[in-house]
């Protein structure tokens, strides 16, 4: 079949990657504009559109999908699917209505749960045990369409969002393939989705992930574990911000040093434990792995404490300065 590939993050470079091997023929790539990154802040091409440029295939780059001359260009490359993946930005009516066979989304969670941009950090966070891919048919509802095939995957104890996202996005690219290959041959069957068992997936912003140390210590690392690499779990060191990469909950919760038998420590105090960094939380304690702080690279916890000389009842979680 013609397929017009819409994507924009390495997430949908495998995806990409699997259909140019296949027997389909992918005639063009719709990703969004060159973004600013870096301090220089210098435009740099979505990692879909190099890709796409090295196999010689045409890149759409619209600022936005509901410029009139879209539908026009995706009209003159007669596709009959649009798979996409991760476009980051809603396909209106009129692109919908385009492709013979309509719009096919792979989607990084087993719909109906965790619709929306961030299935993969949520559902870690959440502390679900397993989560999947699904690849449905786009309908103008944010991710509410049928059903054409589905994949689990376990999320394993350490996995963090990039751990998940990186098998999620090399099998489901297959699943895509497959599904793609049904549509083809006339067996894909569209199932709609059940109204029960929906959830939502909003995207995370720099607030979302900002540590509460006052939760249980479980519920502290998944949360970090659901924001690494992006955006990134944070907290705050005597005023400035300090990035946290997973942590190691203890397995039973302790006492800090010159506290009474059975006494815990306020949430958010950190304290060297032999040769550890623990800090408590509502219920039990974490060991720090690595942390960032501003402006500095990422370093071992133990290595940045040593030179932060920490104070006796010294916390993390306060205010941030300025």
């Amino acid at each position: 079949m013609r397929l017009v590939f819409a994507g924009t993050p390495a997430a949908a470079v495998p995806t990409l990657r699997a259909l140019l091997r296949s027997d389909h023929e992918v005639v063009a790539v719709l990703t969004r504009p060159d973004a600013p990154q870096g301090r220089s802040r210098r435009p740099v091409p979505s990692p879909v559109r190099v890709v796409a440029q090295e196999a010689d295939v045409p890149v759409l780059t619209p600022a936005s999908t509901r410029d009139p001359a879209l539908v026009a260009t995706l009209q003159d490359c007669r596709p009959d699917v649009c798979p996409v993946v991760a476009y980051g930005g809603l396909i209106p009516a009129p692109l919908l209505r385009v492709p013979t066979h309509g719009w096919v989304n792979l989607h990084f969670s087993l719909l109906p749960a965790w619709r929306g941009a961030a299935p993969v950090q949520h559902a870690l966070m959440a502390g679900d045990e397993a989560t999947g891919a699904t690849t449905f048919l786009l309908q103008e509802g944010l991710d509410t369409g049928p059903v054409l095939g589905t994949l689990t995957e376990p999320i394993r104890p350490t996995d963090t969002a990039g751990d998940l996202l990186e098998r999620l996005s090399t099998a489901g690219a297959e699943l895509l393939v497959a599904t793609l290959d049904a549509m083809e041959q006339g067996s894909a069957q569209p199932v709609p989705q059940p109204a029960q068992g929906v959830s939502h997936a909003p995207k995370l912003s720099t607030a979302d992930a900002r540590i509460d140390w006052t939760r249980p210590g479980y519920a502290v690392d998944r949360h970090i574990r659901g924001c690494t690499p992006a955006p990134g779990a944070w907290t705050t060191f005597r005023g400035n911000r300090l990035k946290v990469l997973p942590v190691s909950p203890e397995p039973a919760p302790g006492t800090a040093p010159g506290d009474s038998a059975g006494q815990r420590a306020a949430s958010g105090r950190i304290r060297m434990v032999e040769r550890s960094v623990v800090v408590a939380t509502g219920q039990g304690d974490v060991r720090l792995g690595q942390v960032q702080p501003l402006g500095k690279p990422v370093m071992d916890a133990v290595a940045w404490a040593r030179g932060a000389r920490l104070e006796p009842e010294e916390s993390l979680g306060g205010e941030l300065s300025g």
